[in-house]
């Protein structure tokens, strides 16, 4: 896709750019979170069948900040982001999740950050439950073939001996670190972007259709020299599967090819033939685990009705 854009005077200007499918009132809230700490907000809407445009427009009527953008068909994420950069204005782009709440002084965290770290290229915030609790995905390593092993046949649990060889790439287990630090990856749910890394770097891969398509831009960044952050003082409460909930076996079959996709574009030439195999393998087996296991359920609901 070939983009053009416009400039803002305002080279502290702030767009937000947020994916709707099907989120509900959730949308809303997102909305209302953002609007007064921001330049504009917009919604790339997949082709939602419920009523989350419409409570929208009732919420914020004639609200010129907002600008709701239609799509016909459900493109994914990854060609939805990539139209919302397309249209937006911003110096700093945020990519929200429609089930993402902003909490108070976040954002202006989050762009202190950015703003004071010119070697980077994106910051994240910390991912919560409706709990408090830190949500998986906030922080991340990158799921290589080995670590998605080691991890699938159980070895993480030897990381306590053998840290290195046995790495746990789930980072919201360990202790919460005091200040900003660089990692890997940070979440799509939730990510702050300057604008000049985008141009630098390139839009979304828009063969993802939902999922790892956050891991493959993080990569790429990290690729061209930018650094990602993850900041621990920018809590933002998300309602994690809002979007997913009536589809799971067509989200899950997404999920599992994009990272078939994101094993071979980015492993393929760097690891043996058999381990990428045996990665391939893991992947369709749980995948196949996970349809069968939401079949039943559906089975067993439709019985008791």
């Amino acid at each position: 896709m070939v983009i053009e854009i416009g400039t803002h005077s305002d080279k502290s200007s702030i767009s937000v750019i947020i994916v709707n499918y099907n989120a509900g009132q959730f949308l809303t809230a997102c909305i209302g979170s953002a609007l007064s700490e921001v330049n504009e907000v917009l919604v790339v809407d997949n082709a939602s069948t419920d009523l989350s445009l419409e409570l929208c427009t009732e919420h914020f009527p004639q609200e010129p900040k907002l600008k709701i953008i239609r799509n016909t068909t459900n493109l994914g994420f990854a060609a939805a982001c990539n139209i919302g950069i397309a249209q937006a204005m911003g110096a700093y782009a945020l990519f929200l999740n429609p089930d993402c709440v902003l909490s108070a002084g976040s954002l202006r965290r989050m762009i202190q950050v950015l703003e004071t770290s010119p070697d980077a290229g994106m910051v994240g915030g910390l991912l919560t439950n409706e709990d408090g609790t830190e949500q998986a995905g906030g922080r991340r390593a990158v799921p290589t073939p080995w670590r998605s092993f080691v991890r699938a046949f159980g070895l993480h649990r030897f990381a306590e001996y053998w840290p290195r060889l046995f790495f746990d790439f789930h980072l919201h287990k360990h202790a919460l670190p005091d200040n900003p630090i660089e990692v890997e990856a940070i979440s799509g749910a939730l990510m702050l972007v300057r604008r000049e890394a985008i141009d630098n770097v390139g839009l979304w891969d828009e063969g993802y259709f939902l999922h790892c398509e956050d891991f493959d831009w993080c990569m790429r960044f990290r690729q061209k020299g930018w650094k990602i952050l993850f900041v621990p003082d920018a809590p933002v409460m998300h309602h994690k599967g809002v979007c997913s909930r009536s589809r799971p076996i067509f989200v899950e079959w997404h999920k599992h090819k994009g990272m078939m996709r994101f094993y071979r574009k980015f492993f393929q030439s760097q690891y043996p033939g058999v381990l990428m195999w045996l990665v391939a393998l893991g992947v369709w087996l749980r995948f196949t685990a996970v349809a069968a296991y939401y079949s039943a359920r559906r089975i067993a609901g439709s019985r008791q009705e």
